[in-house]
């Protein structure tokens, strides 16, 4: 996988959170996840469609300086097979196994493979993949 890091040229970074997260949670979970990654382009920060309004995730993409994108549930959902970390309440909530990881490989596209698994913290979740070279 290190090999792989340095050859990737464009990242996505997956998003999750709970209700009412606070943007410093998911700004600060993110910048972690980023510390793992490699240098890379970011495509931006990529969730699930029913986040969409959630105040802190805008905020976070806006002081991140990252566009915000909202994915289907069918998208995540093509993306079960890859993801390494699941969650019985989220798979239970939403009907896809992970948000962050999910939405990291739908938005890093079609052979995308996971850089960063999840991490979690204060309520948010964030996980990076890469876009093969």
């Amino acid at each position: 996988m290190v090999g792989y890091q340095a050859m990737t040229k464009q990242i996505a970074i997956g998003v999750g959170c709970r209700l009412g997260c606070a943007a410093d949670a998911i700004v600060g979970l993110v910048r972690q996840a980023l510390e793992q990654a490699p240098a890379a382009e970011r495509l931006g920060l990529f969730t699930i469609r029913d986040k969409a309004g959630e105040p802190g995730l805008m905020e976070a993409a806006d002081r991140l300086g990252l566009d915000l994108v909202f994915l289907t549930r069918d998208a995540l959902l093509e993306q079960a097979p890859s993801v390494q970390t699941s969650s019985a309440r989220v798979e239970s909530r939403f009907g896809v196994p992970s948000v962050a990881e999910a939405a990291a490989l739908a938005g890093a596209g079609a052979g995308s493979v996971l850089l960063v698994k999840r991490i979690a913290g204060q309520g948010a979740t964030c996980a990076i993949a890469g876009v093969r070279p």
